[in-house]
């Protein structure tokens, strides 16, 4: 579970990361991140979006809990300050905690290398 203070709750919070910020896709999903200000502050924010096209309420729910225990545990892959945005894709539903892991982590740190350059 993440802590409330690592969870993004605004509409207005996804939509500006999901038009300003790095985005990397993977077959199972899709993160938006938006790099801290010149001078970080704060802690990391993650907000999740698990459409209808994944399945119903029971796998849209449980994709979501997947997710955001893989990403409780990546919290520290990105710079202090960072809003993530992690949006489920309908391949999402049938793929194991580990791929979605593995799949998380790897977008993450193509999103740190672009965040870096």
């Amino acid at each position: 579970m993440l802590a409330s203070g690592n969870r993004l709750r605004r509409s207005t919070d996804f939509q500006l990361v999901a038009r300003r910020g790095i985005r990397v896709s993977r077959s199972c999903l899709v993160i938006h991140v938006s790099p801290p200000p010149s001078e970080p502050f704060g802690l990391t924010r993650v907000g999740l979006s698990v459409g209808k096209g994944v399945g119903g309420s029971v796998v849209r729910h449980r994709v979501a809990r997947r997710l955001r225990e893989e990403m409780r545990e990546r919290l520290s892959l990105l710079p202090s300050g960072s809003t993530i945005v992690v949006r489920a894709l309908p391949g999402a539903a049938a793929a194991s905690s580990r791929k979605l892991g593995q799949e998380l982590a790897s977008a993450l740190a193509s999103a740190a290398l672009k965040l870096s350059r």
